[in-house]
């Protein structure tokens, strides 16, 4: 028979795993040797366990498919928690190993000891000991049907001493294969859906995550309606290409005329998204159609809740949902939407050429031209948010991860990492803002040990940016979130990676399509403005009165890149209202 450990890899192997990010070391060192003498498995050794939980999450995401990452007993596992949870948050299939302390030592206060069994129930959706050898592999595989069914996390606790003991029972087969369901809603909640809709005179749509795969379906009944659609910020790169209804995005990182569109509705469309603002929702005159139950009207008041898929839903009820002749409103928002744009344009635009330091959306700009059409883009929490949102552009085949949900900093390079390893030929691009990178800085050196040709565009503003806005709007002088400069290309080079350090606006391009076009790993580090702000698309009046007391010059940039361009094309056929 096989030991625990021997059994745990090769039950991996059958669920499709090819690779377990982590340290090394002592009470995992039973999985670690398995995985060596084990065909179609690798050990991938990162610097950090956070990066090897967020590796992990930005693998499942990209992929759908089961990812695992590991810990060695009480310091090593811990380090996991802040990845798992932003997993365990964006719906993606992690497995982590939490190996534990020798089994006889549990509760005695043993050198290392922790609970990891208690200590990470709030970021999964299974979390269990394995104590001896009969649980297995019947344990394994729930923690594992489980992580790829309810798509979240699964926490697997294993001692050290156990993991090394013979095997008891035989591995067999009995993995299942899960598909994300479909739901389609009741007849009654489409019947009801449909009589909301018809008898609407300003429907618009709000779409979210939720939408993926239905932007087809999406853009049928907008037209049905004659609505504006608007999105969150996970809805970005499954609805906004292709899109004659654009209206922007709301939120804190939002732009045009998506809030004005959703006030001035007389229904309001929720479709898949868990939009948490619920400040920027009017809390009134909304339909939420949702696959998951639990988010159906805990962040506004419904007049009707809809259990379903979204395409299935929006399929369901078209058949009953006649074309609409008056165009007046959204006409009115589509022309708002480009004006509003029109007018913040130049803020990236404007004498670019000469403005020292560098305009930090005028380098997600460049960043947009020059990147694939297919290019996997991680984006790091703050300031990077604001630039990826509004610079990047869409098209049905990029994709954008960040920690969306839970907002942890230091993300951006981590899930570069797992996304790069699951998918080696796609282009892969890391926008860090200075203060994300510095956290995880080590993990640069995990570039050059696997070989991966991510390219890290640093934002190096020395400054964190996003809370600095924070404090302004509060009315609090920013205290805190200026640092000393640091030569992130200086750090990089001497790491044996590729790097270049930008501090001229005309030297941006140039560094960027030689970076993108290297064989390895790269690393563009531009000097940007600390002073380049983004401010939401609607702030109380208190804020804005905190906002005047705080700040002098410092600069509120809205500037929204290529979607200026999608504004003034949607509107060529359209009659001014």
């Amino acid at each position: 028979m096989p030991t625990v450990a021997e059994q745990f890899v090769e039950v991996l192997v059958q669920a499709g795993v090819r690779r377990i990010y982590g340290i090394v070391g002592d009470s995992l060192n039973p999985v670690v040797d398995a995985v060596r003498r084990t065909d179609g498995i690798e050990w991938v050794h990162v610097r950090h366990e956070e990066t090897a939980a967020f590796a992990a999450g930005a693998e499942a995401q990209l992929t759908g498919r089961l990812a695992v990452c590991a810990g060695s007993c009480g310091p090593g596992n811990l380090h996991l928690i802040n990845g798992l949870f932003d997993a365990h948050r964006s719906g993606a299939p992690v497995l982590a190993l939490a190996s534990h302390i020798p089994s006889e030592q549990i509760g005695t206060g043993f050198f290392q000891e922790t609970h990891p069994e208690e200590l990470f129930t709030e970021c999964s959706h299974f979390c269990e000991l394995l104590s001896q050898p009969e649980q297995m592999p019947r344990l394994l595989r729930s923690a594992i049907q489980t992580a790829s069914g309810r798509r979240g996390v699964s926490v697997l606790v294993l001692p050290g001493d156990i993991a090394h003991r013979q095997a008891t029972r035989p591995t067999g087969q009995g993995l299942v294969e899960c598909e994300p369901p479909t739901v389609v809603p009741s007849q009654d909640q489409v019947d009801a859906l449909a009589a909301r809709l018809n008898r609407a005179e300003r429907p618009m749509l709000f779409c979210g995550a939720g939408t993926r795969g239905a932007h087809r379906e999406v853009m049928e009944l907008a037209g049905r309606l004659n609505a504006p659609v608007g999105h969150a910020l996970r809805g970005k790169e499954w609805i906004q290409y292709d899109n004659p209804f654009d209206v922007g995005m709301s939120g804190l990182l939002g732009y045009g005329a998506c809030y004005d569109a959703m006030h001035r509705a007389d229904l309001v469309v929720l479709l898949g998204t868990d939009f948490p603002y619920d400040n920027f929702l009017p809390q009134a005159n909304t339909v939420q159609i949702d696959i998951e139950p639990a988010h159906l009207g805990r962040r506004t008041v419904l007049d009707l809740a809809v259990h379903g898929d979204v395409a299935e839903t929006i399929r369901a009820v078209l058949p009953h949902v006649p074309q609409k002749t008056d165009r007046s409103f959204l006409d009115r928002m589509l022309h708002e939407h480009a004006g509003q744009l029109e007018r913040v344009v130049d803020a990236y635009t404007r004498n670019v050429e000469s403005q020292v330091p560098v305009h930090p959306e005028y380098v997600a700009d460049v960043l947009d031209d020059l990147a694939a059409d297919d290019a996997v883009f991680t984006v790091d929490t703050g300031m990077c948010n604001v630039w990826a949102a509004r610079y990047i552009t869409p098209n049905g085949r990029r994709r954008v991860l960040g920690s969306f949900v839970h907002g942890s900093m230091a993300n951006a390079l981590p899930q570069a990492i797992g996304a790069q390893i699951a998918d080696p030929d796609r282009q892969v691009i890391s926008m860090s803002g200075d203060g994300g990178l510095s956290m995880l800085l080590g993990d640069l050196l995990s570039l050059r040990t696997h070989r991966l040709p991510v390219k890290v565009v640093v934002f190096n503003n020395s400054s964190l940016g996003m809370v600095k806005l924070e404090m302004l709007v509060d009315g609090l002088p920013d205290h805190g979130t200026d640092y000393d400069s640091v030569d992130f290309a200086a750090l990089t080079a001497a790491a044996g990676i590729h790097s270049v350090r930008v501090e001229k606006p005309g030297d941006v391009r140039d560094a960027l399509a030689e970076a993108l076009g290297r064989p390895g790993p790269a690393l563009v580090d531009v000097v940007t403005d600390p002073n380049a702000l983004s401010i939401p698309p609607r702030i109380t009046g208190d804020q804005v009165k905190g906002f005047a007391l705080a700040v002098s010059r410092t600069v509120l940039s809205g500037g929204v890149g290529k979607m200026v361009q999608l504004a003034r094309s949607n509107l060529r056929n359209v009659p001014r209202p």
